[in-house]
Parts: C-alpha cells; structure tokens; sequence
C-alpha cells in the first residue's frame, strides 16, 4: 500500500458517504451509486487514490445493486477474508490505498 493519509487528511479529500464507505467500511444503498447502471467503455478508479481498478469490460449486470466485476486490474485490489457479521466473507480493498470497495 503507498498512499498513507491520516483520517484527517482522508477526510478534506473525500465526500463524507466516500469516507464512510471507503475508510470505515460501510456500505452504499443498493440501486443509489452512479455507477450502477453506468454502461459506458473505461476504466473504473478508486474514489480514493484514482488508481485504475476495473475495466468497464469486466463489469457484467446483476441484481445486487451495487457494480460487479468479474475480473479486475492485476495488483489493483487486494482480498481480506470477513468473518464479521456471524458469516464467511470476502472483503475488496484497493491495493494502493487500502480503500473499502465491497
């Protein structure tokens, strides 16, 4: 990881729904986020340090709520198993700055 920020710092560079989301690992409303439906050709990057994480040909359309991929960047994310919540999960993190993305 090469982006280090103190949460202050986290704080004057992302909205407050970017902060609580990428750094506190909550969760966006299914259906809400602009890129839901987004079909347009590129890359998607990280809200947080800009790094490229997904190409808009990986993304396919599922009933979630929230933009799926079925393939990302190589190096661009990292998983952490998530036992929280009385379940086996798997957390997506952007690999440059740590940030939440599922």
């Amino acid at each position: 990881m090469s982006v280090n920020k103190t949460e202050d710092e986290w704080r004057a560079v992302l909205s407050p729904e970017q902060f609580k989301v990428l750094r506190q690992k909550g969760t966006e409303r299914p259906f809400v986020g602009k890129y839901t439906n987004k079909t347009d050709e590129g890359t998607y990057n990280c809200a947080g340090c800009d790094t490229p994480l997904y190409k808009s040909t990986t993304k396919f359309k599922t009933s979630c709520g929230w933009p799926s991929f079925f393939d990302s960047i190589p190096g661009a994310i990292v998983r952490h198993e998530d036992n929280s919540l009385f379940m086996k999960r798997t957390e997506i993190v952007c690999a440059n700055c740590g940030g939440h993305l599922g």
